[in-house]
């Protein structure tokens, strides 16, 4: 009986595997459809001044992460790490740190896979990477006692809200949340965020289930593609923009599957989003978020799309507000 037990675990462990091969080599990255994705102008606009230069600093494994700093002169302000969204790098935050940094240091890095030095774009080393680096960029730059926020936009939100939820939650006193990515089958996030993601589905269905059985060795295959406007990749900075993504960064941009449950760990936060959001349902956010955690206020304003938010001023004073109740 044990023997006939052990051949027909065997035999389905097998039988998934080759299901999960099939899967994954069924699909490949393609043209994405013709038009535009999301709507750049604003950030565009706002990358045309003299950016604050980028500083390395060495993450556990010796990569050479960069990020622009922006020392506050107020005594003991509190620390604010920007995390950018998916595709593109920090330099969206430029403007907005350029403004909080009269009331917090403000760290903005680029992710590892992103920007103009990002190491293998559009990769990473394993999932989880994201967490370990904001924690050694926190643990690099944060003073004795000083109070930490994080603060994202769209996937970087995402982040935000899988950092709350894991091993480094400890570091944070506060979050802000810009529009962000909750998950693909969140009420939140509209079909393919808007136009703006194409995921390879039947691969990441494979990779799961691979990952399911620990076997990792494909995570760096692609699984996501990004429709980033042609204006962009044709300016001056397209060669900094990262269109695909393996599945090991991919997964380390967004909260866990149970997404709720990285939601309910959230400090206390602020959530602020455009009511014309392309890519997400500005009015779900509030109603999801408050049936698991009673931490966060909500701000929507009005006329303002996906990227806008960022330059948004109600952004900054939200921000701001976060900071002083602290």
């Amino acid at each position: 009986m044990v023997k006939k037990m052990v051949t027909f675990i065997v035999i389905s462990i097998v039988i998934s595997f080759g299901i999960a091969l099939g899967l994954i080599l069924s699909q490949r990255p393609s043209d994405l459809p013709a038009g535009e994705g999301l709507d750049f102008t604003q950030t565009l606009k706002g990358e045309m001044v003299t950016p604050q230069p980028l500083s390395s600093v060495t993450m556990r494994d010796g990569f050479p992460a960069q990020v622009r700093v922006y020392d506050s002169a107020k005594a003991d302000a509190p620390l604010v790490v920007l995390v950018h969204g998916s595709a593109w790098h920090g330099l969206q935050f430029d403007g907005l740190a350029r403004q909080l940094r009269a009331s917090a240091d403000v760290l903005v890095p680029d992710l590892r896979g992103h920007g103009p030095q990002p190491g293998r774009r559009g990769d990473i080393d394993y999932i989880g990477q994201f967490e370990d680096d904001l924690a050694d960029l926190i643990t690099a730059h944060r003073k004795p006692g000083q109070k930490v926020v994080l603060a994202g936009h769209s996937s970087g939100g995402g982040l935000v809200v899988r950092f709350a939820g894991g091993a480094h939650r400890e570091m944070l006193d506060g979050a802000v949340l810009m529009a962000p990515f909750l998950k693909y089958n969140a009420p939140t996030t509209r079909q393919n965020s808007g136009g703006w993601a194409y995921p390879l589905t039947r691969r990441i269905i494979g990779l799961s289930m691979l990952n399911t059985f620990k076997i990792p060795f494909l995570n760096h295959l692609t699984i996501m593609q990004f429709r980033m406007p042609q204006v962009v990749l044709d300016g001056p900075l397209g060669d900094t923009a990262t269109t695909q993504y393996s599945y090991r960064l991919n997964t380390s941009f967004a909260p866990r599957s149970d997404y709720l449950a990285d939601l309910s760990r959230l400090p206390r936060f602020a959530l602020i989003a455009g009511t014309e959001d392309e890519a997400f349902f500005a009015d779900k956010y509030e109603p999801t978020l408050s049936a698991v955690t009673d931490k966060g206020t909500y701000v929507l304003v009005d006329g303002v799309n996906h990227l806008g938010i960022v330059t948004a001023p109600q952004t900054l004073h939200t921000i701001e507000s976060l900071l002083n109740d602290l």
